[in-house]
C-alpha cells in the first residue's frame, strides 16, 4: 500500500526525464562544434550552501554499487577523463574511462547527434592533457559538456537513449509488479535512490533491498524480494524525494524524518503544526474541527504519514499511517486540546510540537530516542493514547530539574488525559479547558500536594528574597514521590517565614496565608508515604498550575495598582515576590 500511494502521488508531479535527477555539476566543459576545447566553467560557490559543490542540474543518475557504471555525459573525472583520484587504482581508473567512452560511442550510434560527436572527438583528441584543467581541479566533482549553447545531456535523443540503456533487458525476470500489479520485467536493484534521510549514505538509500540471506525468500535476492518494474521504482522514489525536499510536507529529526501527503492535490498544513504548533494555527484547527468546516465532499480525502530512518544504503520504514484527512485533523485537534497548558507568565494557552514534547523527557535534545517521536506522531494523527513510560520519563525529568517547565507540564497532561479517555471509553469530547489551568477542586492528592509545594515556595521566596537554594531546589524530587516524609517539615519551616512576612510585608503575608489556607483545605491529615506514577504526574501539574496562576495574579494586581484601580486584595497580591521559575 505504501508504494502504491507514493506512485499515485507521483502522477501529479512534473517528473524529469527518466533516470535523470538534480545533481551538483561543478564543471561545465565548453566544446566547440569541431571537437576542440573551448574553456571550462567552475560553477561552485562556497558562499551558497546550495551551490558549494556546483550548480544543481538535471543529469543522468542511477544507483551505483561497487561495479563500474558510467553516467552518460555527467560524471567524475575518473570516468570522464581518466584522471585518478587520490587512492584510486590505476587499472580501475583505466577501466572506468573505457566504459565511459564505450557508452558515449553507443549514444553516438543511437542518436547520431553532432553534439555527442563533438564531445567524443574532444575526449579522444591527442591535443589535451591534465594541463587543460586548473591546479585546484576537483577530480571527484561532476563534469558535463556544453556544445555551443546546448547542454548535451538536455538533448531529447540523449535522454531517450539513457532511459533505453538502463531499461531491463529481454532476459530480465518477469514478475507481477508489487506496485502497479502488471506482469513486467522487474529490477534486480532499484535504479534511483532516496535523498535526505538522516543517517543514510550521502549517495542515497533504497527503500527495497536485501543484502543477506536472512532477508531473502523463495530464492529471490536484492530488490527482487519485492518485485518492482522500472517505471514504478522510479516513480515512487521520485515521489518520496519530492516530499522529503518540501519543508511543508516533512519534519526532520537527527535520526529520522516524517513525510505527510494527501491523495488529492490539495494543500494541507498538518506537518508545520506538528513541528511548530503556532498558536493561531492551532486555534484555527480547533475551531474548524469543532464547526465541521473542513469536512467536505461525499468521500473523505485520504491522508498518509510515513516515518523513515536509514541504515547505510537502506531506508527503513518506521511508521506508516493511512487514514482520512478529517480523521487526522480531528485526532490532531484532540491531541492539542489534551496537551493545552496555560502559559507560565500569561493567561494564554500554549501548545507544543513533537520535538518540544519529546525534549521534555530528556536533558539534551540529542538524547531524544526515535520511539518517543514516533509514539507522539501516531498519537497526534490517530488519537492513540500515550503510554505510561512516557509519563515516567517526563516525571523523572521534572524531578531531576527540580521544577516543571511548560513542555513538561503539557506532556504530562497529554499522557494523563489520553489515559483517562482510554480508561473511561471517552470518544475524545473532553472539555477544552480541562486541566489547562489551575483547578482548585481537582480530586487528586498529588495535584493538591503540588499546589502546596508552590505556595510554600512563594512563602519562602517572599520572606527570603534572593535565596539561592530554596525548598524546591532541595526537596521537589522527594516531595513529588514521598510527600509524607517531606511536607510536615516544609509546613513547619514555613511558619517562621510567615511570621517575618507579617512583620515586614503584611500585604504579602495576608495573600500567602490565604493561599495556604485555600490549598490546605484539600490536603488530608495523613499524607501518603508514596505517590503512584499518575499522582506524581499530577503533582507536577499542580505545582505548575499554581505557580502560573499566582504569577499571573501578581502581574495583574501590579498593573491595577499602577493604574490606580487596585483593591485591597490587589495590593496584597502585588506585594508577593513571584520571581521567574525555570519555565
Amino acid at each position: 500500500m505504501l508504494l502504491q500511494r507514493l506512485r499515485e502521488y507521483s502522477e501529479r508531479l512534473p517528473l524529469p526525464p527518466s533516470l535523470y535527477a538534480e545533481t551538483p555539476i561543478r564543471y561545465v566543459i565548453e566544446v566547440k562544434p569541431d571537437g576542440t576545447f573551448g574553456g571550462l566553467t567552475d560553477t561552485a560557490d562556497p558562499t551558497e550552501r546550495k551551490n558549494r559543490r556546483g550548480v544543481p542540474r538535471l543529469a543522468p543518475q542511477v544507483k551505483r554499487a561497487v561495479g563500474i557504471k558510467p553516467l552518460l555525459l555527467a560524471d567524475n573525472a575518473e570516468y570522464t577523463f581518466g584522471l585518478a583520484r587520490e587512492g584510486s587504482r590505476p587499472e580501475r581508473v583505466e577501466s572506468t574511462h573505457e566504459a565511459y567512452l564505450e557508452l558515449l560511442d553507443e549514444c553516438l550510434v543511437a542518436t547520431n547527434a553532432p553534439e555527442v560527436a563533438a564531445v567524443r572527438a574532444f575526449l579522444t583528441a591527442p591535443g589535451w592533457d591534465e594541463g587543460t584543467f586548473p591546479e585546484d581541479f576537483d577530480r571527484a566533482a561532476m563534469s558535463t559538456f556544453r556544445v555551443g549553447e546546448q547542454f548535451v545531456t538536455d538533448l531529447p535523443a540523449v535522454q531517450a537513449f539513457w532511459a533505453t540503456t538502463n531499461a531491463p533487458d529481454e532476459g530480465a525476470i518477469r514478475m507481477q509488479c508489487l506496485t502497479c500489479g502488471q506482469e513486467r520485467p522487474v529490477l534486480e536493484r532499484l535504479q534511483t535512490v532516496i535523498k535526505g534521510i538522516p543517517g543514510g549514505q550521502t549517495s542515497g538509500t533504497s527503500i527495497i533491498s536485501a543484502n543477506a540471506s536472512a532477508f531473502e525468500s523463495y530464492g529471490l535476492t536484492a530488490s527482487l524480494t519485492a518485485p518492482t518494474c522500472s517505471d514504478c521504482g522510479e516513480r515512487f522514489t521520485r515521489a518520496l524525494n519530492d516530499l522529503l525536499a518540501d519543508q511543508h510536507s516533512r519534519i526532520r529529526f537527527d535520526d529520522s524524518v516524517y513525510v505527510f501527503w494527501t491523495r488529492a492535490d490539495q494543500t494541507q498544513a498538518l506537518a508545520p503544526l506538528l513541528e511548530e504548533a503556532d498558536p493561531a494555527e492551532v486555534k484555527l484547527l480547533l475551531e474548524s474541527v469543532k464547526t465541521g468546516k473542513r469536512a467536505v465532499g461525499p468521500e473523505p480525502e485520504r491522508f498518509f504519514a510515513l516515518a523513515l530512518s536509514a541504515a547505510g544504503g537502506r531506508a527503513v520504514v518506521r511508521e506508516w499511517i493511512d487514514t482520512t484527512l478529517p480523521e487526522a485533523e480531528e485526532a490532531l485537534a484532540r491531541w492539542f486540546r489534551r496537551q493545552g497548558i496555560v502559559d507560565g507568565f500569561s493567561e494564554e494557552t500554549r501548545y507544543f510540537g513533537i520535538k518540544s514534547l519529546a525534549g521534555a523527557t530528556v536533558r539534551d535534545w540529542r538524547d531524544i530516542s526515535p520511539p518517543t517521536t514516533r509514539t507522539l506522531l501516531r498519537a497526534a494523527l490517530t488519537g492513540a493514547p500515550l503510554p505510561m513510560d512516557m509519563l515516567a520519563a517526563a516525571v523523572r525529568r521534572t524531578q531531576a530539574d527540580q521544577g516543571v517547565n511548560a513542555p513538561q507540564a503539557a506532556l504530562i497532561k497529554l499522557v494523563l488525559t489520553s489515559q483517562d479517555a482510554l480508561n473511561s471509553g471517552d470518544n475524545g469530547d473532553e472539555k477544552e479547558d480541562n486541566m489547562t489551568g489551575l483547578q482548585a477542586d481537582y480530586p487528586s492528592i498529588g495535584y493538591q500536594c503540588g499546589r502546596l509545594m508552590a505556595v510554600l515556595e512563594s512563602i519562602q521566596r517572599s520572606a527570603l528574597p534572593g535565596v539561592k537554594a530554596g525548598i524546591v531546589d532541595r526537596y521537589y524530587g522527594s516531595a513529588s514521590s514521598s510527600p509524607a516524609g517531606v511536607f510536615p517539615r516544609l509546613v513547619k519551616g514555613a511558619k517562621p517565614h510567615l511570621t517575618r512576612l507579617k512583620r515586614d510585608k503584611p500585604g504579602a503575608y495576608v495573600a500567602l496565608q490565604q493561599r495556604l489556607e485555600e490549598v490546605s483545605v484539600n490536603i488530608p491529615p495523613v499524607l501518603p508515604s508514596v505517590l503512584s506514577l499518575p499522582e506524581q504526574g499530577s503533582f507536577a501539574l499542580g505545582y505548575y498550575h499554581q505557580r502560573a496562576h499566582d504569577r499571573s495574579r501578581a502581574m495583574a494586581a501590579k498593573a491595577r495598582v499602577a493604574a490606580g484601580q487596585a483593591t485591597d486584595q490587589d495590593r496584597h497580591d502585588a506585594d508577593v515576590d513571584e520571581e521567574d521559575s525555570n519555565d
